[in-house]
């Protein structure tokens, strides 16, 4: 059943997993989020500077890496719970990561692959003039950068639950362990992104762009060691056989029986398997429930069935269960995808912002792709305060022995998001005012001396603040909430909201784009190449809008959700 085994399927003798297992695979995510935070960033200037791309393209290519790098972890969740195990897919899957970003590194170091760059000054940028990449340059650059995100689909959905495996839930301590193991697992994916918004973009600005995606490609490589080096000391769990399979074996089966019902004569009872052991490996057997009835009937067993049931005719309650919890799971996660459509609007628009503010810090001035780090930074210290200050202060209001339930973080979360885009559209009002008011209204790409980029580390800082109470409050509410089997394809449910907020994100500005403005008129859209003309602040104001009705939908789901 739930026995945790070696590499090689056999029962675990000696001492394994822990912490130090542990470790070994914070440092594989820790290099991935480096590389996804690295290029969501750094992509964005290198298709516009180098590649000749628009703002608003090299956006949506962005936009839509980060989504594919996300949305696709339902397939590595489907492949680690039905046949690879997490183990072998997060090996697999982090060869796929390690050959895209060297695709990439290739892409920046050698002529060949990018345009010509003569006579391509900042004013030829500005409009528009510098000869644009060959259609075969940027489709091996899209090649290699979607080849690195589809390579993050089997590294999402099973790092956080392969090191949750590494914890014995026999233990006393289980519970407190496996809440400290998911925020030192996020401590770790914010080391990786305060390294991609610092010592990557220093590495650009110094060695160019080929060094900066080169450093990420090594660092990938080192943790893939890394991460094989521990190999004597993982836990595993079985792979149970297909999930997708047993979901439609359920739904086929209730359909099947659809017209039979609970109190017929010929109904012998709920059908499951004898004996403590249920009949899915790497599941012990789940309690029938009362919910979703329609499903049950996949588990009716009638005396027709007493012989030789066929599996698309006849279900376990467990099984029936498995599809029950998945389906409960589903507005949890579904709720946050504004959040993520919130921090992919923040990762792009917020450095075009930053173009024509001050960047300087005293006598220090800070790289415009720098500023992302500033969310990394608000996170890493929350999470470092988080039991010292926030658990003990939340437990004496709530009464929860962690502070806060799992659904009421995420539900902080999400009201904090609101507040931060709020704040963003008011600042945003108050730059393009300044902006116009100060002669720089066609200066888009000059730094206003009298204007402090640091004005937007209060949106930076809140979004970190709602990104480490609703991240880590879902990634540990979906793995101890998800069926025993499914483990990983719970985890996905996380990235796959995440990968929707990216695509969502990139609908919504290809949609503003279409329907506001008057290129008749000469009224530029929201999203104009010139921010100072365009109008990011009523994006801003709609993105709150949708967040609080967001959030009204969250309170109601999480309201009615019972905990198993």
């Amino acid at each position: 059943g739930t026995t945790p085994v070696n590499v090689h399927g056999k029962p675990i003798l000696s001492k394994t997993g822990g912490w130090i297992a542990a470790l070994f695979i914070f440092g594989n995510e820790m290099a991935e989020r480096m590389a996804y935070f690295g290029l969501s960033v750094n992509m964005v200037t290198f298709m516009f500077y180098v590649m000749h791309k628009s703002f608003a393209d090299s956006s949506n290519a962005v936009n839509n890496f980060l989504g594919i790098s996300q949305a696709s972890s339902v397939l590595g969740g489907f492949l680690a719970d039905a046949y690879l195990g997490r183990y072998w897919t997060i090996a697999i899957f982090t060869t796929i990561y390690l050959a895209g970003l060297t695709g990439i590194t290739l892409c920046a170091t050698m002529k060949v692959f990018m345009p010509n760059q003569d006579n391509c000054d900042r004013i030829s940028q500005l409009l528009g003039s510098c000869e644009p990449a060959k259609s075969w340059q940027m489709l091996y650059l899209y090649t290699v950068l979607y080849i690195t995100g589809f390579g993050a689909a089997g590294i999402r959905p099973c790092v956080s639950s392969f090191g949750a495996d590494q914890f014995d839930e026999r233990s006393k301590d289980y519970k407190t362990h496996l809440d400290r193991f998911f925020n030192f697992f996020y401590l770790s994916v914010t080391v990786g992104a305060i390294v991609a918004f610092t010592l990557v973009v220093y590495i650009q600005m110094e060695h160019g762009w080929g060094s900066a995606f080169g450093a990420l490609a090594i660092a990938m490589g080192i943790s893939n060691m890394l991460f094989f080096i521990g190999t004597p000391l993982y836990r595993h769990r079985l792979p149970g056989g297909s999930p997708l399979t047993r979901v439609a074996q359920v739904l086929v089966a209730a359909f099947r029986k659809r017209h039979a019902a609970f109190s017929s004569s010929e109904l012998i009872g709920l059908y499951e398997v004898p004996g403590k052991h249920s009949a899915i490996k790497g599941s012990g057997k789940i309690a029938h429930t009362d919910d979703f009835r329609c499903l049950d009937k996949a588990a009716l067993e009638l005396k027709e069935d007493v012989i030789n049931p066929s599996p698309w005719k006849l279900c376990t309650v467990t099984q029936v269960e498995e599809v029950k919890t998945l389906v409960r799971l589903v507005p949890i996660p579904a709720c946050t995808i504004m959040l993520n459509v919130i921090l992919t609007e923040f990762l792009t628009l917020s450095v075009q912002q930053a173009y024509t503010m001050n960047t300087h810090m005293g006598k220090l001035k800070l790289p415009v792709t720098c500023m992302p780090v500033f969310p990394g930074l608000s996170i890493f210290l929350i999470l470092s305060l988080y039991y010292s200050t926030f658990v003990p202060l939340c437990r004496r209001i709530t009464g929860h022995p962690r502070g806060a339930s799992q659904l009421q973080r995420v539900g902080i979360g999400l009201a904090v998001s609101i507040l931060s885009v709020i704040w963003a559209g008011i600042f945003e009002r108050y730059r393009r005012n300044y902006a116009i008011s100060h002669g720089y209204e066609f200066s888009f790409l000059t730094a206003m001396p009298d204007l402090s980029a640091y004005w937007l580390l209060i949106q930076y800082c809140l979004i970190g603040i709602a990104e480490v109470f609703c991240i880590v409050g879902l990634l540990e509410f979906l793995y101890e909430e998800a069926p025993d089997a499914m483990k990983s394809i719970g985890s996905a449910y996380a990235a796959l909201a995440g990968g929707l907020g990216c695509f969502a994100a990139s609908i919504l500005n290809s949609i503003i784009k279409s329907v506001t403005g008057n290129p008749k008129k000469g009224q530029p859209n929201w999203l104009a190449q010139n921010i100072n003309t365009g109008r990011f602040d009523y994006l801003y104001w709609l993105l709150a809008v949708l967040s609080v009705i967001n959030f009204c939908a969250f309170l109601y789901s999480a309201y009615r959700y019972k905990y198993r």
